[in-house]
């Protein structure tokens, strides 16, 4: 069918002219004359002398590079903290309190919460003065800390004492009294100093929990709230509780255990009071667990019980009661009797 085709069409389909041919540009590998090989014998003069070869560079590996960029920003950190440490003065920061023994230091702020709130959560304690939340130079969020002064020192003890642990929109604040100005050679956190070890360095350093739990002062809490349940376990149990203390209402120990004291803890442990924890309990377990087999097999066997076979004689049959009139008033009439036998009901099959 192409050769019906217009001849613009059949140009297309035209063949190319072939490839014109070129002489190689060099010789062929067969073509070439080789050169057979020589020995090196010759070019022994030319090596160095083993001593004057310089000894080998040594290259650092990775982990020197690594310790080493450690230890050069470790100095690095150092030296700035020792110029922030000469220049940092509390007293001279023109948003501190008046009074530092009046004023008490609350941390672990929820960042949503308000001057207002921590206003309200804190006053109760007593009359505040001033009340000064931390905020970020470059962006202005919270830091989550902030400096509460009051009026009077005691108000500030007391807040300081059962304030500690208070949930305030979500998360439980941390409170302590002013240190800056209180305790000689004190440094915050950022130049090195604070409590705790949570923010050493790195996570072989750093120790996971803050340890405020363990100390004196949280120790002291626990046993005078003990105390007070023990003076006053009689008097709730007779007149049904007794009203709270101010600011007893918020006061929650911070302790793990969950045994409660009271006035019958006086008397002497029985051996299962003096035997561990983890031994109680796992006894108890495996007590309940022989007391739910004992009650499964109880209720196994009266289900059996239950099921016996019935006798004859157990079986009542229903006796119809008897008729309100008597035979005797129909002794004259007749009565159709049928035939004993039943053959009526059984055709003769001969006829068919």
């Amino acid at each position: 069918m192409t050769q019906f085709l217009p001849p613009n069409l059949l140009a297309l389909f035209a063949a190319r002219d072939p490839i014109p041919y070129l002489p190689p540009a060099a010789k062929l590998p067969h073509e070439k004359k080789q050169k057979g090989y020589d020995g090196v014998g010759a070019f022994l003069s030319c090596f160095e002398h083993p001593s004057e070869t310089p000894p080998p560079t040594r290259v650092e590996t990775r982990e020197e590079r690594i310790e080493r960029r450690r230890r050069e920003k470790a100095e690095q950190i150092a030296y700035k903290l020792e110029q922030e440490i000469a220049l940092w003065d509390p007293s001279s920061n023109p948003k501190v309190t008046a009074d530092p023994f009046k004023t008490l230091f609350v941390a672990r702020v929820n960042y949503d919460t308000s001057e207002s709130k921590l206003r309200r959560e804190f006053e109760g304690y007593g009359a505040i003065k001033k009340i000064h939340m931390v905020y970020d130079k470059e962006n202005g969020k919270p830091r989550g800390y902030a400096f509460i002064e009051y009026e009077h020192e005691r108000d500030m003890h007391s807040a300081y004492k059962h304030a500690d642990g208070k949930k305030i929109d979500g998360k439980r604040v941390l409170v302590d009294v002013e240190r800056a100005r209180t305790v000689k050679g004190w440094l915050p956190r950022r130049l090195g100093g604070g409590l705790g070890g949570t923010r050493r360095g790195g996570a072989d350093v750093n120790i996971k929990h803050s340890g405020r739990e363990d100390n004196e002062r949280e120790r002291e809490r626990y046993r005078a709230e003990q105390r007070h349940l023990r003076e006053h376990g009689e008097d709730r149990g007779r007149q049904g509780g007794t009203p709270r203390e101010h600011g007893a209402s918020r006061r929650r120990s911070r302790s793990r255990s969950r045994r409660r004291s009271s006035s019958r803890s006086r008397r002497p442990k029985t051996r299962d009071e003096e035997e561990p924890e983890s031994r109680r309990r796992r006894r108890s377990r495996s007590r309940s667990e022989r007391r739910r087999s004992r009650r499964d097999k109880k209720r196994s066997r009266r289900s059996r019980d239950k099921e016996h076979k019935l006798k004859p004689d157990d079986i009542h049959i229903k006796q119809e009661p008897l008729d309100d009139y008597s035979m005797e008033q129909h002794e004259g009439l007749m009565i159709k009797q049928e035939p004993p036998d039943e053959t009526k009901y059984n055709p003769d099959l001969s006829m068919y």
